[in-house]
């Protein structure tokens, strides 16, 4: 057996599985001792969600690689205890005289709510109405196909939301160069597991490709501002918990 062998067959395999925990590890360990998710987009753990549950119901129609139903299985229990942890550590919001309170630009400020409750009821609503879904639709080829293209493409665009909130501080600080490294190298590795392996179709390589790029960025944006605060936002989060205290002592 090669060496290109051996790496498809064992290697690749098993970083695919724990790649969640290699990703995501640091990341939680960081935000429990922080005690802070600042900086780090609740989008991901999102769209993390929604994209393996989604894909764990495509396996159902089209059995692809045992290995990435097994990656999006542990995938779902991490980012459970990720989004866990940055709700139970989320920062106050900035609060500065005369401001306006903070509006949300989302219907029904959706993934933004202040209290936990919401995120969870929305993911066990939408575990359910897939499950629905799926007993109804699920031998049509047509529902398998739209499955995987939505499920593959989400999690296409899961950098996205954490660049746009990088970009919009000009500040990567919060969020991990781990988690990055851990994506980077998982992107090789996905590539070329998915162009050698029986089993992986179109849409998971096209994904692979557009993630890839994505991340890439990030690594741009790490080069251009570093992990230094975004400008303002330390005196605003300060001036919010200095508001509480007075709050507190007023009581």
């Amino acid at each position: 057996m090669g060496l290109m062998d051996l790496l498809i067959s064992y290697v690749a395999p098993v970083f695919l599985i724990t790649s969640p925990i290699t990703s995501y590890g640091d990341q939680i360990r960081s935000i429990h001792i922080r005690r802070s998710s600042q900086g780090f987009s609740l989008d991901t753990p999102l769209i993390m969600l929604i994209a393996s549950i989604l894909r764990c119901f495509y396996w159902l129609g089209n059995r692809f690689e045992l290995s990435l139903l097994y990656q999006s299985l542990l995938q779902i229990l991490v980012q459970l205890i990720l989004l866990k942890t940055a709700l139970d550590h989320r920062p106050p919001p900035i609060v500065t005289p005369f401001s306006p309170s903070p509006t949300s630009t989302r219907p029904y400020n959706f993934w933004q709510w202040r209290s936990p409750r919401p995120y969870w009821e929305f993911l066990t609503y939408f575990t359910l109405t897939t499950t629905v879904l799926q007993l109804l639709f699920g031998r049509s080829m047509i529902f398998v196909s739209l499955l995987g293209a939505v499920g593959l493409g989400i999690e296409a665009l899961l950098p996205l939301p954490q660049a746009l909130q990088n970009e919009k501080r000009k500040s990567c600080d919060g969020f991990r160069i781990t988690v990055l490294a851990s994506w980077l190298a998982g992107d090789a590795m996905k590539l070329v597991f998915f162009w050698n392996a029986e089993k992986v179709g179109v849409m998971f390589k096209a994904c692979a490709v557009i993630q890839s790029c994505l991340d890439a960025f990030l690594g741009i944006q790490f080069w251009r501002y570093g992990n230094g605060p975004a400008v303002g936002e330390e005196e605003g989060h300060g001036r919010a918990r200095e508001g509480w205290e007075l709050d507190k002592t007023a009581a």
